[in-house]
């Protein structure tokens, strides 16, 4: 199996989208997340769809989510529809955003593919509550999954592959730990079921704590013989 890798990238105009596109089609990327939430405008969405055939996947965090959207969530919502609209085929929505359920059918309707999202960024949880999480992502018509925890030592990466190992049976999920210490299951856990991973498109892009540039993930997965 060869481990599927979505490059995050956070372009402040269209210019600069288009370039960073270009770089993680250079580097294979199969999937390119467009973080909404730093761009200046988003009217023309459909240029960036339209440049490449890698599948996008549009995110607009919250400030309290490590995002940089400030307005309503009403705008937020608006912003990911509108995504969705221009040919983005996967669209980001919080799990607790209070318009999650509402968001999730419109996207739907639009034929997007929805990814609901649960960020925790002081810890790790037990797997009895990654199990309730999972269960309300499916039943609130996720497509795809998305628990992403933090890793205060290098053993909570452990219960968290865990957890993926079983529950990637049940739905396609992406699911790892942020931070330094959570490098193993953001590079083993499509190893272990999760439908994708996370990279930054170079060792000055993160986009979030303990991210492993694309090309660093790629050598790592040759070196151990699954990529």
């Amino acid at each position: 199996m060869t481990p599927r890798i979505c490059v995050s990238i956070l372009p402040k105009n269209m210019a600069e989208a288009q370039k960073l596109i270009e770089k993680a089609q250079d580097a294979q990327a199969d999937f390119v997340e467009v973080r909404m939430d730093y761009l200046e405008e988003t009217r023309n969405l459909k240029d960036l769809t339209a440049s490449t055939k890698i599948p996008f996947i549009a995110t607009n965090k919250l400030e309290s989510e490590r995002g940089f959207f400030s307005g309503s969530e009403i705008e937020r919502q608006q912003t990911l529809l509108n995504a969705a609209e221009c040919g983005f085929k996967y669209i980001d929505v919080d799990f607790r955003s209070p318009k999650r359920n509402e968001t999730v059918a419109k996207l739907k309707s639009l034929g997007a593919k929805v990814i609901v999202s649960y960020h925790k960024f002081d810890g790790i949880l037990n797997i009895s509550s990654l199990e309730k999480i999972l269960d309300e992502q499916i039943a609130s018509g996720a497509d795809i999954c998305k628990i992403v925890l933090t890793a205060k030592q290098i053993e909570d990466n452990l219960p968290v592959l865990s957890f993926v190992s079983f529950a990637s049976t049940k739905a396609k999920l992406v699911c790892f730990c942020m931070g330094t210490e959570g490098k193993t299951s953001r590079l083993l856990s499509p190893v272990f079921g999760a439908f994708f991973t996370f990279a930054s498109l170079d060792e000055d892009s993160q986009t979030a704590a303990g991210q492993m540039s694309i090309k660093e993930m790629r050598a790592a997965y040759k070196l151990l013989g699954i990529g």
